[in-house]
């Protein structure tokens, strides 16, 4: 029985980064022997074990052979007799396909190492091609990596179109999608994970919303970037400036959804996009069952986000709504959650990104102080039932134009 350090963290030892995760591959063993040695197995789909005092994984070195579509239609042999070298030839990109062992010399079988110097996504072989999640997976990688210069390798986009194409991106399930959209999205450049799957036509099929904005003009007295799709990959950016937060920053790429189903004839206006972008949210969000946090953030920022704009303009009446709407007394931290990605929304254009946003901190104020009206004062001055709602809703109104006037004024 040996083992050997391998994946990511010997890659990161190498790039200098500080390894999360050690995993390990053990040969010359079985099942038997490593239950036997105290480990517990948890493997499902082949032997994984953990070790019994450090808690990491070890699996049994094996291969595969594709058996059926979709990431789920592999066989698997974990016999005693495969070797390091045949292990590693089924992962996915070379830079993944290191190895250490005891005494911490680096195994590299398919040119890792060369890659991770001159900064290259390449898969191992063709059998990349056999598993769709390693579309999504690549994405991710060169969404963590794109700070320090990593790309696709050429040959392996070309590879990925043409998976795109065998229809093996229909195979994914929604819960795999949607578990590497989340992962991205934590990543510091979440942007590339979308134009990388727009680039190997991907994107069209996952996620058609996002999508069709590239290419949709804009007013270019308001958006001196014209293309909406450009616009929406800078304040992806400036979220990631502003927040970690990956609610946050899906809100801020879903934001205007709506402007990829604008009627031809209007524009480069967007009238009423924000309506159709709310509910393209509520299908890209059931496409993906995208939990609530998401999709709730999502859903108000699309329908809100230029009322966000608009603060100073509108009628207080109007700021009321939108507070009640979004439910901003009993979640206050969602509001401010969605001013953030308001706040992105207009630094996201060229010459815009250190724009002062006062909208936002106004917002925050009205509702802190629409927020002072206590439902307990109301009571107590003697109001019952559905008056009570409709007192609270006059009382708060009356505090937002008082608020208003007193900034008028100084």
């Amino acid at each position: 029985m040996k083992t050997y350090l391998v994946g990511g963290a010997v890659r990161d030892k190498l790039l200098g980064l500080p390894i999360k995760d050690r995993d390990w591959v053990v040969i010359e063993s079985t099942p038997e022997e490593m239950l036997k040695q105290g480990y517990a197995s948890v493997g499902k789909d082949f032997p994984v074990f953990l070790h019994p005092e450090t808690k990491e994984e070890y699996a049994l070195a094996r291969t595969e052979r594709k058996t059926s579509t979709g990431y789920h239609g592999f066989q698997f042999n974990t016999d005693s007799t495969v070797t390091l070298e045949e292990d590693v030839q089924r992962r996915d990109l070379t830079i993944n396909a290191l190895a250490e062992d005891d005494n911490g010399n680096l195994l590299d079988f398919v040119g890792g190492k060369t890659d991770l110097e001159n900064r290259w996504l390449r898969h191992v072989s063709s059998a990349f091609a056999e598993d769709p999640v390693r579309i999504l997976r690549i994405a991710r990688f060169a969404s963590r990596f794109a700070n320090l210069g990593f790309k696709v390798a050429p040959e392996t986009m070309i590879l990925m179109r043409q998976m795109v194409a065998d229809g093996e991106v229909d195979a994914l399930v929604p819960e795999r999608v949607w578990q590497e959209m989340s992962r991205a999205l934590s990543e510091p450049s979440p942007e590339i994970f979308i134009e990388v799957l727009r680039e190997c036509g991907a994107l069209k099929i996952l996620f058609p919303e996002i999508d069709r904005l590239f290419g949709v003009p804009q007013p270019v007295e308001h958006h001196p970037e014209i293309d909406t799709g450009v616009h929406t990959m800078m304040v992806l950016q400036q979220a990631c400036l502003l927040t970690d937060d990956p609610v946050v920053r899906f809100s801020a790429l879903t934001h205007d959804l709506g402007k990829g189903t604008t009627p031809k004839k209007i524009l480069p206006h967007h009238y009423d996009h924000e309506e159709r972008g709310y509910h393209l949210v509520k299908v890209l969000c059931n496409r993906y069952k995208i939990p609530n946090n998401y999709r709730q953030l999502a859903e108000i920022t699309a329908r809100y986000h230029t009322h966000a704009h608009r603060a100073f303009e509108v009628k207080p009446k109007t700021l009321l709504k939108v507070l009640n709407k979004t439910d901003a007394f009993r979640k206050p931290e969602r509001f401010e959650q969605f001013l953030l990605a308001c706040i992105a929304d207009s630094h996201g254009r060229p010459g815009y990104e250190n724009y002062d946003y006062k909208q936002a901190p106004f917002f925050s104020l009205v509702r802190n102080k629409a927020a002072e009206v206590s439902t307990r004062d109301i009571i107590a001055d003697g109001f019952e039932n559905e008056k009570i709602s409709e007192e609270l809703y006059k009382r708060r109104l009356l505090a937002i134009k008082s608020l208003r006037q007193s900034i008028e004024t100084e």
